[in-house]
């Protein structure tokens, strides 16, 4: 069964929109493990928007099931994760100006420092996936430069606009899954998923991981963080 990898990024969101203490993602993780998630994430951003330096490190610390650290392929960031040592790096695109991530990361134009970052990491003994389009020009390059995992984009499933158009991203996302199991990638799936949207991909079987957090946490919002991930826990395992 895949597991639920919860992002608690926008409880950090919510505490720098006051430059504060609180409400601190690291509490928010802890719950988050107690309610039956197998992994908590956290996306440490060039400008440092919602997720601080000292979170990743208190999570190192306190995680107890798997810290995946996703960021951008940049020296800084590399450093940042060869120090701290995550369970996980799952490599991003990243621009200053965007309320989200808003693609998969372009591998294919460039590999050389994509490589490069997979490489460092690696050798400091953490495991890399890669955030990517369902694209088989794309899974290639993944499969090229070293990564261990696909973390496949989601987001144009997740905001299709009618049903045709939902079921055009469905498809090809499953077309990319099944296309980076046979290059022997491990695949993990996230962006935009809710309680809704992920029931057609629980039945995947190469799905190892979902990668969940805005929706988690704005359920958390209103009935809490443990409720929240146990109902999602509940999806994935049974699939309603």
């Amino acid at each position: 069964m895949a597991k639920l990898i919860v992002n608690v990024d926008h409880v950090a969101t919510v505490r720098q929109a006051r430059m504060i203490n609180e409400p601190d993602p690291v509490t928010a993780a802890a719950l988050a493990e107690l309610a039956g998630c197998e992994g908590i994430i956290v996306h440490l951003r060039e400008d440092r928007r919602h997720i601080q330096d000292r979170d990743v490190e208190l999570l190192k610390e306190t995680v107890k099931t798997k810290l995946n650290l996703e960021m951008a392929a940049v020296p800084e960031m590399v450093e940042i994760a060869r120090r701290i040592v995550p369970d996980m790096s799952c490599l991003v695109p990243e621009k200053r100006e965007e309320l989200t991530t808003e693609g998969g990361l372009d591998v294919v134009g460039n590999k050389a420092a994509i490589a490069d970052a997979v490489q460092k990491l690696k050798d400091a003994d953490i495991t890399v996936s890669l955030f990517v389009d369902a694209e088989q020009n794309q899974l290639d390059a993944s499969k090229e430069v070293g990564a261990d995992y696909v973390e496949i984009h989601t987001g144009h499933y997740s905001d299709a606009a009618n049903p045709i158009s939902r079921d055009a991203e469905l498809a090809k996302i499953l077309r990319g899954i099944q296309y980076a199991s046979s290059l022997g990638l491990r695949v993990n799936v996230g962006h935009g998923l809710n309680y809704i949207n992920i029931r057609k991909l629980v039945p995947v079987a190469e799905i190892e991981e979902f990668s969940i957090g805005h929706s988690i946490i704005a359920r958390a919002v209103l009935v809490g963080m443990e409720r929240a991930v146990r109902e999602m826990v509940e999806i994935i395992k049974c699939g309603y």
